[in-house]
């Protein structure tokens, strides 16, 4: 499998369900943690894996887990096939905890797959493709067909791979800040940034920024909008 696990990784896996994916990777004899939230799921693991004393089994929401709990002193890698419904929440949640992890592989859907790794310009590129591009590297590995899933989704699905950066690519003084900038740069996105950001700045601070008033959010790259978030928010808070 692209993962390629051994016996010294830390892995976790997100939304086990019935252990297609955990049996082979225990198989490579890793120490492997899954966070499961559902009852009938997690009963079912417990009775499969639960006598393997490299598996711990976590019945929890993965969008309300610490993930750096189970960290200690080493990365993590995680894995899993992620609910479509709370992938874009759950990948925010882990970007906060980015340090302590090594990579991540997830099946998603492949329109947020191109959105992960959509550069400026593209109509996929958004606050999404900022966010996760700050911490990590991005690679889609390969497609998924519908037809390999019973029932079918409508939707074709792939592979991604998110490698967080070993060191910071850009110093952000107010990440909160920051975050709040770019949430409304994109909230109207056929609006100029004169528009969409006028609560926030005026055209001279876009101009010291590099940034054309008359441009789109979409055509605005990750180190211009942390120019003009350093220059509103110099001070971290």
């Amino acid at each position: 499998m692209a993962i390629n696990p051994s016996e010294q990784d830390h892995l976790v896996e997100i939304g086990p369900g019935q252990g297609a994916i955990t049996e082979p990777l225990l198989d490579s004899k890793c120490q492997l943690d899954v966070v499961e939230l559902d009852r009938d799921l997690v009963s079912q693991l417990d009775r499969r894996f639960g006598s393997i004393a490299r598996f711990t089994l976590h019945s929890a929401d993965a969008l309300a887990f610490n993930f750096s709990d189970l960290s200690h002193g080493e990365k993590l890698r995680i894995v899993g096939n992620l609910p479509y419904n709370i992938s874009t929440p759950l990948l925010f949640h882990l970007m906060e905890q980015a340090h302590h992890i090594q990579d991540m592989y997830f099946m998603l859907q492949k329109e947020i797959v191109n959105r992960l790794q959509a550069r400026p310009g593209s109509k996929q590129f958004g606050r999404l493709s900022i966010m996760i591009q700050l911490h990590c590297d991005v690679d889609a590995l390969f497609d998924v067909d519908p037809e390999c899933f019973h029932p079918q989704p409508k939707v074709m699905s792939s592979i991604v791979r998110l490698t967080p950066h070993r060191q910071q690519k850009y110093h952000i003084n107010n990440k909160p800040f920051f975050e709040s900038l770019v949430k409304a740069a994109f909230g109207q996105r056929r609006k100029t940034i004169r528009n969409t950001l006028k609560e926030f700045c005026q055209d001279d601070i876009l101009e010291a920024a590099g940034i054309s008033p008359s441009q789109r959010a979409e055509n605005i790259d990750i180190e211009q909008f942390v120019t003009l978030s350093n220059l509103l928010s110099p001070s971290s808070s």
